[in-house]
């Protein structure tokens, strides 16, 4: 379940704030995130290209609150300016976090070595954060769920990567024909690589197992849908809120010559599935 960004935090106690983007809220993130203390907070700015934890979804893997920027409105601003902006909104400001390619203002022009000039309390620089010597990005993060690679994706997220969506109705078939599935419309998230994955699905705050399979319906009516099944329960719902955790990619999306051939690969995958977490 998303946690609520907190709105009861008073801005003239926080000492300390983290700047970035923070799309993914990743290893590398959470290393800044370290840094900020007590009273420290986040300062996210929004470019609107976040497709890893868009908006507030972000709040759900900090317990420290964040304010949000939309760069549309600051991105003109010159670096002193930049910097009274945040002093005037957070008025005991004394420490500011940023990562090793920070950059700011207008045309990004500012960087490390200006905010440190124009800003008159610390400024604690993260060094690049690496795993398997590959640096951390969230880029590269992207990368790796595009291609379906998920197991590396998540050692870099340091969590599984999840998203959110809202269950609609779907063919009609799953039930009749195949498997039970409940069929989802996703906005916001970056998708995996069309295919079938072990995933973790949640409904009202409880954990189910599942099958997620993602992708154009090829042997049937070759439209687009997301599609996950609960491993032993049978589980209907309509227009409420879902949310998904890719674990492992099972395999491509392909087209099966019959009905017959998709049910018994389709058997497959949930059993491939029950061996993991059975």
């Amino acid at each position: 379940m998303m946690k609520s960004s907190s709105t009861l935090v008073n801005k003239n106690t926080i000492d300390t704030i983290a700047i970035g983007g923070f799309d993914g809220m990743h290893i590398a993130h959470q290393e800044l995130f370290k840094n900020l203390g007590k009273n420290g907070a986040i300062v996210c700015i929004e470019t609107g290209y976040a497709n890893l934890t868009p908006k507030s979804y972000r709040q759900e893997y900090t317990n420290y609150p964040i304010y949000y920027y939309i760069l549309e409105n600051i991105k003109k601003l010159e670096g002193i300016e930049f910097v009274k902006l945040l002093k005037e909104e957070f008025t005991s400001l004394k420490k500011i976090v940023i990562g090793f390619d920070f950059c700011f203002g207008k045309n990004r022009k500012y960087c490390i070595d200006e905010l440190k000039k124009i800003f008159d309390g610390e400024v604690v620089v993260i060094s690049e954060i690496k795993f398997d010597n590959y640096p951390i990005h969230s880029r590269h993060i992207r990368e790796f769920i595009k291609d379906g690679n998920i197991q590396k994706a998540n050692k870099f997220l340091g969590k599984e990567y999840k998203i959110y969506g809202v269950a609609i109705k779907g063919q009609g078939l799953g039930k009749s024909d195949f498997v039970p599935t409940i069929n989802l419309r996703i906005d916001d998230f970056l998708l995996p690589k069309d295919g079938v994955y072990i995933t973790k699905t949640y409904i009202d705050n409880i954990e189910y197992n599942s099958v997620t399979f993602i992708g154009n319906r090829k042997t049937t009516d070759n439209s687009f849908a997301i599609e996950t099944h609960i491993l032993n329960k049978d589980i209907h719902f309509e227009n409420i809120n879902i949310s998904i955790k890719f674990i492992e990619k099972i395999r491509d999306n392909k087209k099966f010559n019959d009905f017959i051939e998709l049910k018994n690969q389709i058997l497959e995958d949930i059993n491939y599935a029950k061996k993991y977490f059975y």
